[in-house]
């Protein structure tokens, strides 16, 4: 199955100012983008990473490059095939060959793999009337947008799935349960585990400067 890979080249990860630098964050979604990619590969499927400019990957991907808003540039790529097809957000660091095959052997017109807050972030589509919109509780109006044009839904009840990465707190995550470039670009920066308080917390030994 062909699976897109939305990935923002310019500005990537600006919610993750507060504890990376405009550097590090790019090198950090770079890092992220490359373990969605290999883990979409190790599952058989091929992989296209959607950019908003020309980008220079570390791992083997095709790549097209639309400048234009998510929702219109993943539904471009829909009405381009008669296959199905999947998106996967490139800031899941967690995810996993076994998760990416579970996500594509779901069976439904439409499947969706629902992001903490209401969010989308992965689906397949199989039915050739559906179309994205993202933003906001794109869960919810993912599924109305389904119902509306008779398509059924399975959806995906995955932690690694669930997982995006947009806040500093979203680091710890990586950092427990990632075995990639993330984990490893993160422990570069100096990020460790802060174990001394009543949840762990992502810790850097010293301040971020722009």
């Amino acid at each position: 199955m062909q699976v897109v890979v939305p990935f923002a080249a310019e500005t990537p990860k600006t919610r993750l100012q507060p504890a990376l630098g405009a550097d590090e964050r790019s090198a950090f979604a770079r890092a992220m983008l490359a373990d969605v990619i290999e883990a979409i590969e190790a599952a058989g499927h091929r992989p296209t990473v959607l950019s908003t400019s020309p980008l220079d990957l570390a791992v083997d991907a095709a790549v097209t490059v639309d400048d234009r808003p998510l929702s219109a540039a993943v539904n471009a790529q829909l009405e381009a095939t008669d296959t199905p097809l999947a998106v996967v957000m490139a800031d899941l660091a967690l995810v996993t060959p076994a998760t990416v095959d579970r996500l594509c052997s779901r069976q439904g017109d439409v499947v969706i793999a629902p992001g903490r807050g209401g969010g989308t972030n992965a689906l397949v589509v199989r039915h050739p009337e559906f179309r994205v919109d993202y933003h906001g509780a794109s869960y919810l109006d993912h599924c109305a947008i389904a119902d509306k044009i008779g398509a059924d839904v399975g959806t995906i009840d995955s932690f690694r799935l669930a997982s995006d990465v947009d806040e500093p707190s979203d680091l710890v995550e990586v950092l427990v349960h990632g075995t990639g470039r993330a984990p490893a670009r993160l422990r570069e920066f100096g990020f460790e585990l802060d174990r001394g308080g009543g949840r762990v917390a992502p810790l850097r030994g010293e301040s971020v400067r722009e």
